[in-house]
């Protein structure tokens, strides 16, 4: 399982929205095999960012309210919160380069 903090319908806005410094967001779910790949690459990145960007994972089957308010409509998918907007998103399995130019690309 994650190390990484869980982000939930009851605490996005503020854990999310309401965040200092930029946010990335895993919606994931635990049946999801593309989700469980990515997943390690993710606990990696947030540790390679810890104090420049907050990382946390949001299970879509637990918190299906926040998931549909932003569209999540495949999984996994990445989202960048920046100033309580979402400035950009990646859906699907991407290995750790990838994934690491999204970051940057948006934080």
């Amino acid at each position: 399982m994650s190390n990484l903090p869980a982000f939930t319908d009851a605490n996005y806005e503020q854990e999310v929205l309401g965040s200092d410094i930029p946010v990335l967001v895993d919606f994931w779910a635990p049946w999801c095999a593309p989700c469980q790949m990515i997943g390690p690459v993710v606990e990696e990145l947030a540790k390679d960012y810890v104090g420049k960007l907050k990382v946390g994972k949001m299970n879509v089957d637990e918190n299906q309210t926040t998931a549909a308010n932003n569209n999540v409509r495949g999984i996994p998918m990445l989202i960048m919160y920046k100033n309580g907007k979402a400035v950009g998103q990646h859906v699907g399995a991407a290995p750790k380069p990838l994934i690491e130019k999204f970051i940057t690309d948006n934080i």
